[in-house]
């Protein structure tokens, strides 16, 4: 399994002034994603994201986006620079996923966001490393029998 990490270059004492949304919209604009799609994508309401302006996230919805974009809470919060949670990736999960913000949320190319060739590419290159390591253990307890 690997861990990727995103790259960050926006550095603390420039983040002390940013709301939790500057800080959301830096994020997606990344990524690619408009704030409709993150709002879509974590099932919040239409205007949630909106109201971060002036106000702050409860903690499961700090979680969420959190885990959405694959930073720290404290990161959202602007009280830390990015360190990404480095949870490893696990590679069935993405081969078999029709889930694009699988792809955005761990992946880019060159910082910019995957196209349909490129995940296409990706998908099928972990499917076939995913069989051979299912292969390599079936082979592995059948010779220990």
């Amino acid at each position: 399994m690997s861990t990727i990490k995103p790259h960050f270059f926006v550095g603390l004492s420039e983040r002390l002034n940013m709301t939790v949304l500057d800080t959301i919209k830096e994020l997606s604009e990344r990524r690619g994603k408009t704030l409709r799609q993150v709002t879509d994508d974590l099932n919040f309401s239409e205007n949630y994201l909106y109201s971060l302006k002036t106000k702050t996230p409860n903690g499961a919805n700090l979680e969420k986006l959190a885990d959405y974009f694959n930073v720290s809470v404290d990161y959202l919060l602007g009280r830390a620079e990015a360190k990404p949670v480095n949870e490893p990736i696990d590679l069935a999960e993405v081969a078999n996923s029709d889930d694009d913000a699988i792809f955005d949320s761990i992946l880019s190319a060159g910082g910019r966001p995957l196209t349909e060739k490129d995940k296409a590419m990706i998908k099928l290159v972990f499917a076939d490393r995913w069989e051979e390591l299912q292969q390599k253990a079936k082979d592995l307890k059948d010779s220990e029998k």
